[in-house]
């Protein structure tokens, strides 16, 4: 088309025999207006923001793209139908020359269903559909699978990264199947691509929001303005070094999530008893207006709080969700949900640590590498250390 230099969607190569076919309509994930989105996020507390690091014996893919790369791991356990569906695209080749065709800021980036070569845009074939698994929650950083309005078991090869959390979406056309969770400080560069401008490609359904980068008023579209998705398996991931570590009261101190503002932790060793504490909480990243009422229970301030045995460099812990109530007043009650689920705090040395989380009534689950706020007990940490029988 005129002004775009591009040539309209057809097979990529010739039809081969099988199941796949070479056009597929333009699957798309459900929007709403900025207001319904506030709201929504309004009801998922940040605590349980989505923080992902690399888990050992877990099928992991590298999305590389020209913003950066990003490493999902795929959730076998959760969703195995549809991981094997996501993987078979994968080991096929069929993701080869595709990008990402959909960026709708605060939402989601999308991608799986379109490819580039040369001039020629294509739709990628498409194996049949794969049931509905939804299960795990649609928070900010997981991968879900695009599907047709009004057809749950219609996903096939198109997918997508929650950029907020999109909670709605776990009920919305029987629930968006997640089967991925983007690892470590990965959402740096899917909030990347998020941030670039969209255009609608050739007037192509599919291709109307576009992030697109590199732009020059007046030049025609080529593919250097693309953003692709090179999807490969990650094979093989070294095993984790042997940690000789003992948890001790020198590693007391306030800890933080250097990947994820507003997420804070206390550590309390009690030695003698051989007990660790934990208390987790969220907090403002920008000063309130001198109006606003610190409440304690609002998203913004929620307490999570465990306890269990040392065992070494790890503790097992039993959480207990804090909730409602307003400081300095007796009404409302605070609430207290114990038994909430699980925390595991596994430290690597003085200054490294990482917490895994498992809260199954809000079903969400996951990992965050946290470090001290201040260095200052550092040395009293390495000092209690055990001394070698060298040393």
């Amino acid at each position: 088309m005129p002004g775009h230099g591009l040539a309209r969607p057809r097979g990529r190569r010739p039809f081969r025999p099988g199941p796949k076919t070479a056009r597929i309509p333009a699957f798309r994930v459900f929007s709403l207006d900025q207001s319904m989105r506030n709201s929504l996020a309004q009801l998922t507390c940040c605590l349980l923001a989505l923080m992902a690091v690399e888990r050992a014996q877990a099928t992991n893919v590298l999305f590389s793209t020209p913003l950066g790369d990003f490493e999902v791991e795929l959730l076998e356990e959760e969703a195995p139908q549809t991981v094997q569906n996501f993987l078979n695209y994968v080991r096929d080749g069929d993701y080869e020359d595709s990008f990402v065709s959909r960026s709708v800021s605060n939402f989601v980036i999308q991608g799986g269903g379109f490819t580039l070569s040369g001039d020629t845009l294509a739709n990628v074939p498409t194996d049949p559909p794969v049931p509905n698994e939804p299960g795990v929650s649609n928070l900010r950083g997981t991968l879900a699978m695009a599907k047709r309005s009004g057809d749950p078991n219609s996903a096939t090869s198109q997918w997508f990264v929650n950029v907020v959390d999109n909670t709605f979406l776990d009920e919305a056309e029987e629930g968006f199947t997640v089967f991925g969770r983007v690892l470590g400080d990965g959402m740096a560069v899917v909030d990347a691509i998020n941030d670039l401008p969209t255009r609608n490609v050739n007037n192509i359904p599919g291709l109307a929001e576009t992030p697109l980068r590199n732009l020059v008023t007046g030049q025609p579209l080529t593919a250097d303005n693309f953003v692709f998705t090179e999807i490969t398996e990650v094979t093989d991931p070294p095993p984790a070094a042997p940690v000789d570590f003992e948890i001790n009261p020198g590693v007391n101190d306030a800890w933080f999530s250097p990947a994820t503002a507003g997420q804070g932790f206390f550590f309390t060793v009690y030695p003698d008893a051989g007990q660790f504490f934990l208390s987790w909480f969220t907090y403002d990243t920008e000063r309130p207006d001198a109006s606003v009422t610190a409440m304690l229970g609002e998203p913004g301030h929620r307490w999570i709080t465990a306890i269990g045995p040392i065992d070494g460099n790890q503790v097992t812990l039993s959480a207990t969700l804090t909730s409602g109530g307003i400081f300095d007043a007796s009404e409302p009650a605070v609430s207290n949900e114990v038994d909430y689920g699980t925390i595991v705090v596994t430290f690597q040395d003085c200054d490294t640590a990482v917490i895994s989380y498992d809260f199954p009534d809000a079903g969400v689950m996951g990992e965050v590498t946290v470090e001290r706020v201040v260095k200052d007990n550092i040395v009293l940490c390495e000092a209690l250390q055990p001394m070698d029988e060298e040393g």
